[in-house]
């Protein structure tokens, strides 16, 4: 022991401090590697969360567009989807066919009363919250309309249904809008339309036939693995954009304002608006006291709402949006067209059906074709749009397309084959998705980037509402223009006339019979030729109504802003 102390206390000084310098070194080169490591490390103090959570995976865009367009697909098909299935409903469910009418009335009712709104919840709630738990509460609202025992159950599991599903619509708009870069922004925008376009084109079509070979129920059971898979992957590859994420943080700790002045009223006139739409022509109009009241309530209600949100401080529906004026006329040149698409697809196939007698299967499969078209055109718009296509010059093709596809059809007569329906009909649609998609995507052009959501309520709430004008004027002139025709047409029918008994004692001879029998057999087919007659030209005055409608949406294009001219992209960068 003594002789290794004495070679320790032998070794030269130059050794003993070589060794600290190297043990000294060492140390400042780990010192220097921790600094560098330093910023990417995570603070971390036991009990408290990590500053800096996991980046979330990124999604191919187009991933995103398919899985929530697949969801709003759905959504809009339900509401048309029901329209054929209405008698069965009622005979199944032991109803009149008067009261089986709420089933679709409370859906639009409910989705009338969520989509202005459906931008203030997802600020709330988050985007991707919103949308996945509209997505999951549609499903099951979905399976327990297919389940209902009785129409009442039926109406209230439609009303949970509308106000569930009503968010999605809008919320894929703002989504794309954030998902895309300008320059790919009209393609998604296309993918959206076709979705929109052709779920109420195949609504009846896919209704009747489930309806005829299987049950009404089935309407409602087909949302159920659509759903599934579109929440589950929803789940997946949705998440929030940064300035919403920032918005929430920053509201964190501090009590959610509810502006429920607004939301009463916006709830109230919105619901009774579309009651009074929905039911007016069915109870007369104004010679029910229920519609007369409706008619209050909505006034009051709506004209209260206005005049409420633009003076609060944080509204529900932010109108102030409408300050800007191509959203302003965006949200009127839509509100027309659509109009006049409800409007004419609630008249063509009860047309084809009354006076052409075709049964609803093969009405519902003529207007087809339109759709088809439509998936095919609606791509390329997109494209052009992306290759720095004037905007504006797309709004006024589609216009003028869609007034010349809707006043071909006011030039059909009791003789016109299949084809004669079909073509303009197709004319109408390309003339619809030609216009929309520009809309959809120069509409957010000078907007905040933060009120997209509001913006896309308000669009939709707007889309709605036209289809709902137009199926209550149409209905409505339709049995009233019939009514005068059939006065006008009828004034010189007389017994005293020559030609009128010629022609009765023509049909009659054709009947056959006793001579007295073919004397009112024959009456009674020329009073069934005058309602015939009188029944075309009122059909024929609604398609020459809504195609003058369409004509004057043309000059608003003109107050439209211009977009920025930018070849091969399209900048959106204010959403």
């Amino acid at each position: 022991m003594q002789s290794l102390q004495d070679e320790e206390n032998a070794l030269p000084p130059a050794e003993e401090s070589h060794g600290a310098s190297s043990l000294h070194h060492a140390e400042e080169v780990m010192d220097r590697a921790e600094t560098a490591l330093a910023p990417s490390a995570a603070e971390f103090e036991p009990g408290v969360p990590l500053a800096r959570a996991p980046e979330p995976r990124v999604f191919n865009p187009w991933i995103i567009a398919l899985v929530v367009t697949m969801g709003t697909f759905m959504e809009v098909l339900d509401t048309s989807i029901a329209n054929v299935a209405l008698p069965h409903i009622a005979g199944s469910l032991s109803a009149s066919q008067d009261e089986s009418t709420w089933v679709l009335t409370s859906y639009l009712v409910a989705n009338a009363i969520i989509l202005p709104i459906s931008g203030w919840i997802s600020s709330v709630l988050g985007r991707r919250n919103f949308y996945l738990g509209s997505v999951i509460l549609f499903t099951i609202f979905s399976a327990a309309c297919g389940i209902a025992p009785t129409l009442g159950a039926l109406v209230v599991f439609r009303v949970l249904q509308g106000l569930s599903g009503g968010g999605l619509q809008p919320s894929v708009q703002a989504i794309l809008a954030d998902a895309f870069p300008g320059e790919k922004r009209g393609m998604a925008m296309a993918v959206y339309t076709v979705a929109i376009l052709c779920a109420p084109v195949l609504g009846p079509t896919l209704g009747g036939w489930i309806t005829d070979n299987y049950s009404w129920r089935w309407i409602f059971y087909i949302n159920i693995p659509v759903g599934i898979l579109c929440a589950f992957f929803t789940r997946m590859v949705l998440h929030d954009p940064p300035h919403l994420t920032k918005a929430r943080e920053a509201r964190k700790g501090k009590p959610i304002q509810i502006d429920g002045t607004g939301l009463a009223l916006v709830s109230i006139g919105l619901a009774a608006t579309e009651i009074v739409l929905d039911r007016g022509q069915e109870l007369d109009w104004f010679g029910n006291s229920f519609i007369l009241w409706s008619t209050i309530v909505a006034v009051v209600a709506v004209v209260g709402a206005i005049v409420w949100e633009l003076h609060v401080k944080n509204p529900v529906v932010n109108l102030r949006l409408l300050k800007e004026r191509n959203f302003l006329f965006c949200c009127v040149i839509v509100l027309g067209m659509y109009t006049a698409l409800y409007a004419t697809t609630f008249l063509l196939p009860q047309f084809m059906q009354e006076l052409m007698g075709y049964d609803a299967t093969t009405a519902g499969i003529a207007v087809s074709p339109a759709g088809l078209v439509t998936m095919l055109e609606v791509p390329l718009v997109g494209w052009l749009l992306s290759k720095g296509t004037d905007a504006r010059r797309l709004i006024a093709c589609g216009i003028i397309t869609m007034t010349a596809g809707t006043y071909w059809l006011s030039l059909g007569n009791l003789n016109a084959a299949e084809s004669n329906f079909i073509w303009p009909r197709v004319l109408q649609v390309m003339g619809l998705g030609m216009t929309t998609v520009p809309l959809s995507t120069i509409m957010f052009r000078f907007l905040p980037a933060d009120q997209s959501s509001n913006a896309a309520g308000i669009y939709a709430l707007v889309r709605n509402e036209g289809g709902s004008i137009g199926i209550a004027l149409s209905s409505t002139f339709l049995q009233r223009m019939t009514q005068a025709h059939q006065t006008y047409l009828s004034a010189d029918i007389t017994s005293s006339s020559p030609g009128v008994m010629q022609q009765i004692k023509s049909a009659g001879a054709a009947i056959g019979g006793a001579a007295m029998d073919k004397t009112y057999d024959g009456m009674a087919l020329l009073y069934h030729q005058v309602q015939q007659q009188a029944l075309l030209l009122a059909y024929m005055d609604q398609y020459r109504l809504f195609a003058y409608i369409l004509a004057c949406l043309l000059p608003m294009v003109l107050l439209l802003k211009r977009p920025p001219k930018v070849v091969g992209k399209i900048t959106l960068d204010a959403h």
